[in-house]
């Protein structure tokens, strides 16, 4: 990877982190997220491996993971799961639903109280499997994600 490349992705993390820390923490609402140990949860379902034409991997070290993630209009994602707490940095989206490994409504962004305000940084704990579904038509899902394997 060339350098240019590397300081790019660490100021972009740098950033998002920063982003983070000035947002504010009532947009959270309950979401119900199935739990357990990732260390059992099957690895071919990792995000990469089980849903690869969404999820680029922009660096990985011992440390961390930085992932692109993308979902077109209309787009059903591959069930996956990740495994490490994360902090997404949303910057694109519109209605979506996330499905856990049953079929079941995880989230609904259509019931939230007020439209979500973009860009979006917040931290997620591990995800057990689950999948989206972008409801949009026209409006891809864009974010970005940094595992943190520590």
């Amino acid at each position: 990877m060339n350098t240019f490349k590397i300081f790019s992705t660490l100021v972009l993390v740098i950033s998002m982190t920063l982003n983070c820390l000035g947002q504010e923490k009532n947009n959270e609402q309950k979401i119900n997220y199935k739990t357990g140990n990732p260390a059992d949860w099957p690895k071919e379902l990792d995000a990469v491996i089980a849903a690869p034409k969404n999820h680029k991997i922009l660096l990985e070290n011992d440390e961390v993971r930085v992932l692109e993630v993308t979902l077109a209009p209309g787009e059903v994602e591959a069930l996956h799961h990740h495994q490490w707490p994360s902090v997404l940095y949303i910057q694109e989206a519109e209605d979506f639903i996330d499905y856990d490994g049953d079929g079941n409504v995880i989230f609904d962004s259509r019931n939230l109280p007020d439209p979500l305000m973009l860009p979006l940084t917040m931290y997620k704990n591990p995800e057990a499997p689950h999948s989206v579904v972008n409801l949009s038509e026209t409006e891809s899902i864009r974010l970005i994600r940094v595992e943190m394997k520590q």
